[in-house]
């Protein structure tokens, strides 16, 4: 019992050892440039359509919610946050009528302008219903934002900004990518009210 409690104990210490590592080399440009990216699509009001798989998906949700209520909520102008894998009964229409790799991009020739904002999640990069969006996104004079893992995968060159976690582990990754997610919403939050408040 003894020897479990100290494994547990190590393995504990070493995952917050390596995600304190990986969050002291965090990319403070790129989240600046995604900051004021929404920012400019909140005064335009563009929407913003964001999507992920599995974790991913689950991150894309969160932000979504934080966004249209943490930050709109006591705004007379509101954001417009979309996520694209939250209508499950559409996803699978598409994924066994067409294919899975366009259940993103066929939703967002419904919803999508030009100048909208689209940000793709996908901690491996490689998701390619996620890069079908992105290049839409790309092709009709969008405003794209990657946010990935690992070397950055496909993403990371295909969006306009491109946030890495770099860390070869999936959930040190979307760990990070949370963590992105609380830090937007309270920038937003606080560049959009007079007085700061913690949310």
């Amino acid at each position: 019992m003894d020897i479990k409690k100290m494994d547990i104990k190590k393995f504990s210490e070493g995952y917050i050892s390596e995600l304190v590592s990986l969050l002291h080399a965090f990319p403070v440009d790129p989240f600046e440039k995604i900051v004021n990216a929404l920012l400019v699509a909140h005064e335009k009001g563009k929407n913003i359509l964001i999507m992920g798989n599995g974790g991913s998906g689950s991150t894309a949700s969160h932000f979504a919610c934080d966004i249209n209520k943490g930050c709109s909520m006591d705004l007379d102008k509101k954001f417009k946050v979309y996520c694209l894998n939250d209508n499950i009964p559409t996803m699978l229409a598409l994924a066994n009528d067409v294919s899975y790799d366009a259940v993103f991009v066929e939703q967002m020739k419904s919803f999508y302008s030009p100048g909208d904002v689209v940000v793709g999640i996908s901690g491996s990069g490689d998701s390619e219903n996620v890069l079908r969006a992105i290049r839409y996104a790309n092709e009709n004079e969008g405003v794209t934002i990657g946010l990935s893992g690992f070397s950055g995968g496909k993403l990371s060159s295909l969006a306009h900004i491109a946030f890495v976690a770099e860390i070869n582990d999936m959930q040190k990754v979307e760990d990070e990518h949370m963590i992105v997610v609380h830090m937007l919403m309270q920038a937003l939050y606080n560049a959009l009210h007079p007085s700061p408040a913690a949310i």
